[in-house]
């Protein structure tokens, strides 16, 4: 039994004739074009040297200031984004109508990206021992009220800016500060707030400052991913933006939210403005189809791997997994993916990149989109990435390689 000589089964050759014909070459690469189209649409027309378009952050000078957005569009930087946790409405108003001039100046069209500040968790009032730093086996109260300096409790003791949040971490959670310098577990609940005892922190010690990001990466934070500053800023948002970016988004019901929001401010017009979900959470990651089904219907959608409380979230070793896992489902519904956070930082900030930071831009070619921060560097980044991007996208399109001819130690044996 189960030889194919002596049971060699039913003959299922003869009967070919049923089978589908081939799909034509044009239906195999649908898909991609399709994605193409989408990209268009909701980043713009990608310079004619490359296909991943990149995006920058403008930092508050170019409100005053056309030089930088004249590099930048001269580079074929394709999409600016404003950063709406920072400065005001009537600076926001100045740069964009910077970017509107340089356009008209360069031919060269731009699109604007506004990102929602959104419910981001940090450190308000901070009292600690004068000059001193925080070591392993610490204690931090994390009050929901500004703590009294007078007080006889622990030495160190902050504010958390979303009191909410006390009443769903539970004794044993993870929290972490500072962009994950700081590893705290929950060791005690307080009529105050939350005792946490530091588990993970630099040899040297860690600094507890005023602003500092939290992250609960063992908790689902139930909470409006709209603040009142973002209901605030939403009217001029809508009536400027291009795309929006949601910061903290986690469910579809989040995405129907912001859409009834703009629905209000903008009537029949609120499908043109295009919303990009950044992907910041376990939660978001676990509701990513949900929230293209009830997005990339509407309007304009695409999604950004933002990388820095992701990675908290998620733990770091995980973060190159999650990147393939939402590449890949992002692909198949046909929704632009944009490459985000400390992209050739290094490189922006310093004018020197790392070796690791140019293998991640390389890898961000997969994306549809590359976001760089802002720096004093900024042109020099744009440069470099630009031709990282034009060189690999010849070896690799999104996750197909693309074998092309290996020749560049012959070119450097006769230069």
């Amino acid at each position: 039994p189960g030889c194919r000589d002596c049971h060699p089964g039913p003959d299922l050759s003869p009967s070919l004739q049923g089978l589908a014909a081939p799909s034509p070459l044009e239906a195999f690469f649908h898909g991609d074009q399709l994605l193409q189209q989408q990209a268009d649409t909701l980043l713009g027309t990608a310079s004619p040297s490359r296909r991943v378009r990149i995006m920058v952050t403008l930092p508050t000078e170019t409100a005053t200031d056309q030089t930088l957005l004249r590099q930048l569009l001269t580079q074929h930087v394709e999409c600016v984004r404003i950063n709406c946790a920072h400065d005001s409405p009537e600076i926001w108003e100045q740069m964009i109508r910077n970017v509107r001039q340089v356009e008209v100046e360069t031919q060269q069209s731009c699109k604007i990206c506004m990102d929602l500040g959104g419910p981001k968790p940090r450190l308000l009032a901070v009292v600690k021992p004068h000059a001193r730093r925080l070591f392993s086996g610490d204690q931090i109260l994390l009050s929901r009220d500004a703590p009294d300096r007078v007080s006889s409790t622990l030495p160190f003791r902050a504010q958390c800016s979303m009191p909410d949040i006390f009443d769903q971490v539970q004794v044993g959670a993870q929290v972490w500060i500072d962009d994950g310098r700081i590893g705290t577990d929950v060791v005690e609940k307080q009529a105050e707030g939350l005792v946490l005892q530091v588990r993970h922190v630099a040899p040297k010690g860690g600094k507890l400052r005023s602003g500092h990001g939290l992250n609960f990466p063992d908790t689902v934070i139930h909470t409006s991913p709209l603040t009142p500053e973002d209901y605030q800023h939403l009217p001029f948002v809508a009536a400027h933006a291009d795309i929006i970016g949601y910061s903290f988004v986690q469910t579809a019901q989040d995405i129907e939210l912001l859409q009834q929001e703009l629905q209000r401010l903008r009537g029949s017009e609120a499908n043109a403005i295009a919303l990009v979900a950044k992907i910041e959470t376990q939660e978001a990651i676990r509701n990513l189809p949900e929230m293209i089904i009830q997005a990339a219907g509407q309007q304009p959608f695409g999604v950004m791997i933002a990388r820095g409380d992701l990675a908290v979230e998620i733990t770091y070793q995980r973060l190159a997994e999650m990147q393939e896992e939402i590449l890949w489902i992002c692909e198949a519904a046909h929704v632009p993916v944009i490459w985000a956070t400390q992209v050739l930082e290094t490189l922006a900030k310093k004018g020197i990149p790392s070796r690791a930071e140019i293998t991640d831009a390389a890898m961000a070619e997969r994306a549809e989109c590359v976001m760089l921060n802002k720096g004093p560097f900024i042109v020099e980044a744009v440069q470099i990435l630009e031709d990282v991007l034009e060189r690999m996208q010849t070896h690799q399109l999104k996750k197909t390689p693309q074998l092309r001819a290996l020749r560049s130690w012959i070119d450097s044996c006769h230069s």
